[in-house]
């Protein structure tokens, strides 16, 4: 499949300040950029911050005023397997080391205080089972409401029972590494999502590799643009600011080429 993105973003800067902005599609085995661009206006000198490891890209720029950014690209998605029964769950000790980070707690994700709930809720299953039954009880528990803000965790979402895509994740991420799956927050863009925007979906490490998942069921895999991953949303961010900064617009728009 191959899919058109489009985000723009103005924000207004009353300082001069330093940030990172992560929007551009990651490489990634599973999806190729076959073109894109990435803008400044007014034009800026941006210094590139990307990580070889994980394929994220970034840059970093320092600016006082208005500024207006936008990122185009076409992305070759690749046919994604998505069957999370019979997908073995693996033995810590045989694990890949990279996936070993995302077994533990962070920041929005503190999966020690869900162990006795991970238990309790769905401790006769494990693997790709327990998954598929997390996030059918997360599905039928949760309610896409947008009540939220940047300091919510996934503990006050499993009691308020409602959020947006970043909690979802951040619940559906939590309740996996509490069952001791690893399990990691992805920044996406979406096709079909409705109202388009940046969206924060799962990824669980079962049957040997790397699975996306939507918490929230409001987008198909087949159509997700990988941006970045990491243990949570603070890792994922599309634009991080020392400073300050204010939204004045912002749109995403992620259409079939």
């Amino acid at each position: 499949m191959r899919v058109k993105v489009e985000a723009r973003l103005d924000y207004e800067f009353p300082e001069r300040s330093e940030s990172l902005l992560q929007i551009e599609a990651a490489v990634a085995a599973d999806q190729r950029v076959i073109g894109e661009t990435l803008t400044f206006d007014p034009p800026l000198v941006v210094t590139r911050r990307d990580d070889p490891t994980t394929g994220e890209r970034r840059v970093a720029f320092t600016h006082q005023g208005h500024l207006s950014m936008v990122y185009t690209a076409e992305v070759e998605i690749d046919p994604r397997e998505m069957e999370l029964t019979g997908s073995d769950q693996h033995p810590i000790a045989e694990l890949p080391v990279d996936t070993l980070p995302f077994l533990r707690g962070s920041r929005y994700c503190p999966s020690d205080t869900f162990e006795t709930i991970a238990r309790q809720k769905f401790g006769s299953l494990r693997g790709g089972e327990r998954v598929s039954a997390i996030m059918d009880w997360i599905a039928a528990h949760l309610e896409y409401i947008p009540c939220s803000d940047s300091r919510t965790t996934a503990l006050e979402t499993y009691v308020q029972r409602a959020g947006v895509c970043r909690d979802y994740a951040h619940l559906a991420v939590t309740l996996c590494r509490a069952s001791d799956i690893p399990a990691r927050v992805a920044s996406v863009y979406a096709l079909g999502l409705h109202p388009p925007d940046f969206h924060a979906v799962a990824e669980v490490f079962v049957g040997d590799r790397w699975r996306l998942l939507d918490p929230t069921g409001l987008a198909p895999i087949d159509g997700l643009v990988r941006i970045a991953y990491g243990r949570d949303a603070a890792d994922v961010a599309f634009l991080t600011i020392f400073g300050r900064a204010n939204m004045v617009a912002q749109s995403v728009t992620v259409t079939l080429a």
